[in-house]
């Protein structure tokens, strides 16, 4: 059995499937599917049953899992001991707003000064499983008070009401209780994943009349002059023309957790990741709301 052969393995195993496994390993689907035919012909054992869903472990499957992660952790130790602290692959995830905003730049600065370093970033709506490896780290924006999660504590940041210039010149707001007869942009109400996302049931606003999943569109509405709502601080200057609204009256601070599996084998390796990551995402959001 060769290493080769159980990173193609964990890579399967983890993507559920070839075809987000192909993207990661750089191989394409048909050749992946050869591989995994070709170990469980060597091992004597069916190691995925594969259906329209894509490919789930077996039981034979998940006892070779555990040994792979063990080998491919224990190989990653060696390689950040011989070869410096931040090398080889790091997944993380985050909510959108930080992961479009903020991690761009850290994580280029991070790559930029580790040559063996390589970093993907994970950006979605929901809060990441990290007992079932999805990322290495995530940032959250809420701490955790379940699970055995290692939790540290990287930034505040703030938001405020905010609308683009003109629309504001066409329709001005004095007071909160006026945005009742603004269009008022925002998330999905029922797919608010935090609660700490709710920001307008905090300053009490219970109608959204352009609403999405993603902050990202959100802005892009609120840029283009379709409404008005709330927007990190960090991102204003990303979003041409977008001013604060009621910057006296309307203010929220939250702030970003970096989350880690309690029991990783790979800890050592990751620490140095961990520390640049806060490091420069305290410094960045510091950055780009000053901007603001």
């Amino acid at each position: 059995m060769h290493w080769d052969d159980m990173r193609v393995f964990l890579g399967v195993a983890r993507d559920g499937g070839l075809t987000g496994a192909a993207r990661s390993l750089r191989l394409d689907p048909a050749t992946l599917g050869r591989r995994v035919a070709r170990l469980e012909d060597a091992l004597g054992a069916a190691l995925f049953v594969k259906g329209p869903q894509g490919y789930r472990l077996t039981a034979e499957g998940g006892r070779l899992f555990d040994h792979a992660e063990r080998a491919e952790a224990a190989m990653r130790a060696a390689e950040a001991e011989l070869g410096g602290a931040m090398t080889g692959a790091v997944r993380i995830g985050a909510p959108e707003g930080c992961a479009t905003w903020l991690l761009p730049q850290v994580t280029a600065e991070m790559v930029a000064a580790n040559s063996g370093l390589t970093v993907e970033i994970v950006a979605l709506p929901r809060v990441f499983d990290l007992n079932r490896r999805e990322v290495d780290m995530a940032i959250a924006v809420s701490r955790p008070t379940a699970g055995r999660i290692t939790v540290q504590k990287v930034s505040d940041y703030r938001l405020s009401l905010a609308a683009h210039r003109d629309y504001l010149v066409d329709r001005p707001i004095a007071a909160v209780d006026e945005l009742s007869r603004h269009r008022v942009v925002g998330y999905v109400p029922d797919m608010i994943f935090d609660r700490e996302l709710d920001y307008l049931g905090e300053i009490g606003v219970g109608r959204v009349d352009l609403a999405s999943s993603s902050v990202v569109v959100q802005g892009q509405w609120i840029a283009r002059g379709q409404g008005i709502g709330i927007v990190h601080d960090f991102a204003l200057s990303q979003l041409p023309g977008v001013i604060r609204a009621l910057p006296d009256a309307v203010r929220l601070t939250r702030a970003f957790w970096l989350l880690r599996p309690a029991e990783d084998p790979r800890a050592a390796r990751l620490d140095a990741v961990a520390a640049a990551l806060a490091q420069g995402l305290r410094a960045e959001v510091d950055r780009a709301e000053g901007l603001a």
